[in-house]
């Protein structure tokens, strides 16, 4: 597993640095599933931060200083063009010569940059970085958490807005698991960085809103879209979240130092993780998601690379248990043959059917949600938690 993850990760690595704009900053935003790339497409700062944690990252984890420059490029990208400076914090999206284009101001947005500055900070010392990520963690404090967990979307002065970009399946929703979950993965990161108590209090919170609110027993899954109240707007089973927030959710806990929470926390990941494997892993590869009864089928690209990661885990918790070994290793090889586009110049296909066909979506190979985060990530891990060579 180790040598397949080191060749994935060199070709992502290699197809990022590709799109890298020198002109205008940042990287490219948009490639269609022809290879044809549009220099002139909108720059999501989602898309941007999420490059700038996988250099952050990868420069860390293979001490590689040339990967640094990476993460500086796309980090003076983010503090010069994506900040808003006269109402704060993160645009949604900038022109591609970097001016504000979407100033919708999102949570979940807001909390990836602080997962990304704070990956830099650790990758190169970059005070700044750490700062910027402090003041953006307040930030969210401040605008968008409320008395029972946190908004979602805002205009550029912070005042609430429609939830429509993280809001899918005929339903707007008030309050989302998704965007809930990658606070808890922002403020891990940061405390992992800052050890900032504050950080450590609010990744609790989120916890508990997480054990309470998200987790549903009865179905074995998270559930996904909420009004403000908490009620489950659909029924609707998501098992790239389920399998990612099994691995992930245990990661933070760890730097708690509350055996307790971690207890019971490791309790709901084992049955969410249980799941996606009883329910969701047909032959090499995991369906996307459940939406009343009715399965997708489509093997999209980051449900596989977070089964991979989750499997992984559990068989680390579980080594007499030869399965999730297994299913983790048969995901990969099925990522290598069918979502790895052979094609040159380019990285992995979006989504594909069971047999490595297209799915009719024909989704593009880059937009601001298709990003180096998930299989970069994927490859960070297996490199972290396989050991042979």
């Amino acid at each position: 597993m180790r040598q397949k993850a080191l060749y994935m990760l060199d070709n992502i690595i290699s197809f990022w640095r590709s799109l890298r704009d020198g002109e205008y900053g940042g990287f490219y935003g948009f490639m269609d599933i022809d290879l044809n790339l549009d220099k002139k497409a909108v720059k999501g700062c989602i898309l941007n931060s999420r490059i700038l944690w996988f250099f952050s990252e990868a420069a860390r984890a293979l001490g590689r200083d040339d990967l640094l420059d990476d993460a500086r490029h796309a980090y003076r990208f983010l503090t010069e063009r994506c900040l808003d400076r006269e109402h704060g914090g993160v645009y949604w999206s900038v022109t591609y010569d970097g001016k504000p284009f979407d100033t919708t101001k999102h949570t979940y947005n807001q909390a990836f940059a602080v997962y990304a500055l704070s990956a830099y900070y650790e990758a190169c010392g970059d005070k700044d970085a750490l700062a910027l990520a402090e003041e953006l963690f307040a930030l969210i404090e401040d605008k968008c958490a409320d008395g029972g967990g946190y908004g979602e979307a805002y205009t550029r002065e912070f005042e609430p807005a429609g939830n429509d970009k993280l809001s899918e399946n005929g339903v707007m929703a008030d309050r989302t698991m998704n965007t809930l979950l990658h606070a808890f993965e922002a403020y891990s990161g940061l405390y992992r960085a800052s050890q900032n108590p504050a950080a450590a209090d609010k990744m609790r919170r989120i916890l508990n809103i997480f054990e309470t609110k998200i987790y549903n027993p009865a179905r074995r899954r998270q559930e996904v879209f909420f009004d403000k109240n908490w009620n489950s707007l659909i029924d609707l089973t998501s098992y790239g979240h389920d399998i990612e927030a099994s691995w992930l959710i245990e990661w933070g806990c760890s730097m708690l130092g509350d055996e307790a929470l971690s207890g019971r926390m490791e309790n709901i990941c084992t049955v969410l993780a249980q799941s996606v494997y009883d329910r969701a892993l047909r032959g090499d590869s995991l369906r996307n998601e459940c939406e009343r009864g009715a399965e997708d089928e489509a093997r999209v690209w980051w449900v596989q690379a977070e089964g991979v990661v989750g499997f992984l885990n559990m068989a680390h918790k579980y080594p007499n248990r030869t399965e999730y070994r297994l299913a983790a290793e048969d995901i990969l090889a099925f990522i290598g043959d069918k979502l790895v586009d052979k094609r040159p110049g380019s990285e992995w296909l979006s989504e594909v059917m069971p047999d490595g066909t297209h799915t009719a979506k024909r989704k593009p190979v880059v937009e601001e949600w298709k990003c180096p985060y998930h299989n970069g990530r994927m490859c960070l891990e297996i490199l972290k938690r396989v050991k042979e060579t």
